[in-house]
């Protein structure tokens, strides 16, 4: 069955084996009246002309009024577009923009469904926003036509909503995020009212099942509000959506379960009557609950408002082909009519169809909307939906205090995360309004709980938590998570994204998904910088030997090298203040995906807070502490790239240094991932006679690294004499076993490093090649004693993760 079968169009829901006193929690509202004749005529014009220039868009390439008969020449070659959620989009971009321009609410519109572009587009282009950042698609004919010939055309707009796109801050390709994403976009901004469509197509992802618990860390004293719209036109790609076959007990009793009051949107024939009075119920509700909250007599458990929109997809367009339903099916959901440049008939029903939202009424001879259609757009200019500030203009820097006063004292052990969660709460006390922590329910186990020394956790139902302003949200969803850091981030503010090391791969799609907004919004002029996207990632697979190999997977660190360079930003700082160095200084950058990978065990801590500064300034630096060349060639390169495998590296020094004094080490501890790369492929790589000065030109060089193998020879590709270099990694070994022995498997261990020093030394220095193979029989055989002892004693040996000696 290649499609769904369909024994009518628009198929109504079985009824369910639900009690019909389900429907007494089902919101009921009179909505006579409530509009005007004049209004309702306006707002009926306005959906006509945006549908109208939706529906040309996927279709036109020139003759966009269809002042003549439309011939094979008017169609583009290519037909791409997804007309079917169209209608429904603009339905609620119609009846926003009454909302906006009758109260003078500040409002953002994020579009689930983002491949209705041409609904997004049409609107933006009939309230001139278009015409403000893209002056060629000026609010008349020729604005017009261009705007119809370029949609998903080369040069011209995608067929999704992206950066280029006014009022957007959703990439609109991946389903599932934007509601988390509208979540994080209203808080900490008391005035802004976030309209999110969620698709029903969408609305069986994961993410956005967990995402209808936004609004329990919404605190309506502080933030704003989300307007969620379930729009069920009950039809994905080829088959009926979940949605589509709940009948409404079974769509009352979900979200009354969530915690809302659901209003359902249905009357086809007075649809716009009862979609402005169940519009204006919830906005009433809305006001309600932050008035109460911001009275100081909040409501406990506030019942915020959810409207379901059933409307039929693809809602106005051709109603049946070659004996096929269109309207209300499967077939309307992206090109309905897909032969209309070369069949005659289809041609001619497209020509019906347009000519059905009679165009010369709507836009006169100029192609300028008619008063009507005028009527219905927000007067203020920054009132309407493309020009709010927030989504393109909104950057605020943080206010980041100096780092140092942190500082931990060298010599001494100490956690990366623990020293880095002082500054963290300093941070939130210097911007109460400005910065939040979006963590999946680990920040007392990642030692980042300083924050909450002066501030809390924002979980509104929780006695504990509620009213309390509280910077953190934690909530076991990653997904979550990312959705309300993008939405927080993308309208002006900075996150931080703190979570364990194994589980940062469930946002993987999310992360490149935002990366694609920011590389495009940084090619578009109009845009104006915003905050990076700041991941820190701990309880790494190093030290997770307690929870076993499901918890071991360092995978992320891939995916950020694969982002453009312009936006990926790896640091692995080695030790507690290079940590908060990285840490201050990602929280400034903007426009970056930043991820900082560290330990939250007590580690040694390596460099003063001056050297620390100049190393992470560098990116990497020989440490002269655990090398034996100064003043000569060395014999070999010792790298460390991560805390714990920069200790089995400095370890592996210090033994070289006692077994075999002939060998020359030198040392060197990368933190900036990026400067690896071959001179041009990253503004952070180093030119090639600086990287020759930290790795010789020619010398054996030996990299210990926190990751897989494959990305760092990935990013290595491109240097010269790469035969030279051997790489340690994790290489997806591990259990429930010791910290030490997590080394032994992976090969990261002292003594493996050791080893391949060794060998590799032995080729050029007589006098380590004359030692070379008893020197390395011996380092071996501490290795199996070691081995031997974890598995006598569940332990590693005492003085395992002692600070190695050079004396």
């Amino acid at each position: 069955m290649p499609g769904q079968l369909l024994f009518q169009p628009n198929p109504p829901p079985d009824p369910s084996q639900l009690p019909d006193a389900i429907l007494d929690f089902r919101v009921q509202l009179n909505t006579q009246g409530v509009l005007s004749s004049e209004e309702l005529h306006a707002i009926k014009q306005f959906r006509n002309a945006a549908d109208y220039i939706a529906a040309a868009m996927i279709f036109l390439k020139d003759n966009a009024l269809v002042e003549r008969d439309i011939t094979a020449d008017d169609i583009k070659p290519r037909l791409l577009g997804h007309w079917g959620t169209c209608p429904g989009l603009v339905l609620v971009y119609a009846h926003l923009n009454r909302l906006v321009r009758k109260t003078g609410i500040d409002a953002l519109y994020v579009v689930g469904p983002g491949h209705g572009a041409p609904a997004i587009l049409s609107c933006l282009w009939l309230e001139n926003s278009l015409g403000n950042f893209y002056p060629k698609f000026s609010r008349d004919k020729a604005g017009l036509s261009a705007l119809v010939k370029s949609f998903s055309s080369p040069g011209g707009f995608p067929s999704h909503v992206n950066a280029e796109t006014p009022g957007s801050i959703h990439e609109g390709g991946e389903l599932g995020y934007a509601l988390g994403v509208s979540f994080g976009a209203v808080m900490d901004k008391p005035d802004l009212v976030c309209v999110c469509v969620v698709g029903d197509g969408e609305a069986e992802t994961g993410p956005t099942a967990t995402a209808w618990h936004g609004y329990k860390y919404i605190d309506p004293a502080e933030s704003g509000a989300v307007l969620p719209i379930v729009h069920v036109n009950g039809f994905k790609i080829s088959e009926r959506t979940i949605y589509g076959t709940m009948d409404d007990k079974e769509i009352t009793a979900l979200f009354t379960g969530y915690g809302y009051q659901a209003r359902i949107v249905e009357d086809l024939d007075h649809i716009d009557e009862d979609l402005a009075a169940s519009m204006e119920w919830a906005l009433g509700e809305i006001k309600k609950i932050q008035t109460a909250a911001r009275s100081g007599k909040p409501i406990v458990k506030p019942r915020w408002p959810v409207l379901i929109l059933r409307t039929p997809k693809g809602w106005s367009g051709p109603k049946e082909l070659h004996g096929e339903y269109i309207e209300g099916s499967f077939r309307a959901h992206q090109v309905p009519l897909p032969e209309a440049k070369t069949d005659d008939n289809e041609r001619k029903m497209l020509q019906q169809w347009l000519r059905a939202y009679n165009p010369k009424e709507l836009f006169g001879d100029n192609g300028v909307p008619n008063d009507a259609i005028l009527s219905v757009i927000p007067e203020e200019e920054s009132k309407r939906l493309g020009m709010r500030e927030e989504a393109y203009k909104a950057y605020t820097p943080l206010d980041v205090p100096e780092w140092r006063q942190f500082a931990v004292e060298k010599g001494t052990d100490q956690s990366c995360m623990k020293i880095t969660g002082e500054l963290l709460d300093a941070v939130v006390q210097q911007n109460p309004k400005a910065f939040r922590i979006f963590s999946p329910d680990e920040l007392v186990s990642n030692k980042l709980d300083a924050v909450l020394r002066h501030s809390g956790r924002n979980f509104q139902w929780d006695i504990a938590s509620r009213a309390n302003g509280g910077r953190v949200i934690e909530i076991l969803s990653e997904h979550t998570c990312q959705g309300m850091l993008q939405g927080y981030t993308l309208t002006g503010r900075t996150g931080l994204f703190p979570s364990y090391e194994a589980f940062l791969g469930i946002v993987h799609t999310m992360m490149v998904q935002y990366a694609k907004f920011v590389k495009t919004a940084h090619e578009v002029p109009w845009r104006q910088p915003m905050g990076s996207l700041n991941y820190v990632e701990t309880s790494t697979w190093t030290r997770q030997e307690h929870n076993g190999f499901s918890h071991q997977n360092p995978s992320f660190i891939g995916a950020v090298l694969n982002l453009k360079p312009t936006s990926a930003r790896v640091y692995l700082p080695p030790d507690a203040n290079c940590f908060l160095s990285t840490m201050a200084h990602c929280l400034r950058a903007k426009n970056y995906v930043n991820l900082m990978v560290g330990s939250k065990q007590p580690t040694p801590v390596w460099l003063s807070p001056e050297e620390a500064d100049k190393h992470c300034i560098a990116g990497a630096s020989i440490w002269k502490f655990a090398s034996t060349d100064e003043g000569m060639t060395p014999d070999v390169v010792l790298v460390g790239i991560g805390v714990e495998v920069t200790f089995e590296v400095i370890a592996a020094a210090a033994l070289l240094r006692k077994t075999i004094p002939a060998l020359r080490v030198r040392v060197v501890n990368v933190t900036d991932l990026m400067i690896l790369g071959p001179f041009g492929s990253h503004p952070h790589a180093l030119s090639d006679s600086d990287f020759d000065s930290l790795f010789t030109h020619n010398k054996p060089v030996i990299f210990n690294y926190h990751g897989y193998p494959v990305e760092l020879k990935g990013l290595l590709f491109g240097r010269p004499n790469l035969d030279r270099m051997t790489i340690h990694g994790y290489i997806e070994e591990g259990t429930t076993t010791s910290p030490f022995m997590m080394m032994l498997m992976n090969e990261t261990s002292r003594y493996h490093i050791a080893v391949e020093a060794v060998r590799s030394a032995a080729l050029l220095n007589p006098r380590v090649e004359i030692d070379a193979h008893k020197t390395i029989s011996s380092i071996k055989h501490l290795a199996q004693k070691d081995k031997d002892y974890i598995h006598a004693h569940g332990a590693d040996p005492a003085g395992t993760f002692d600070r190695p000696s050079f004396e």
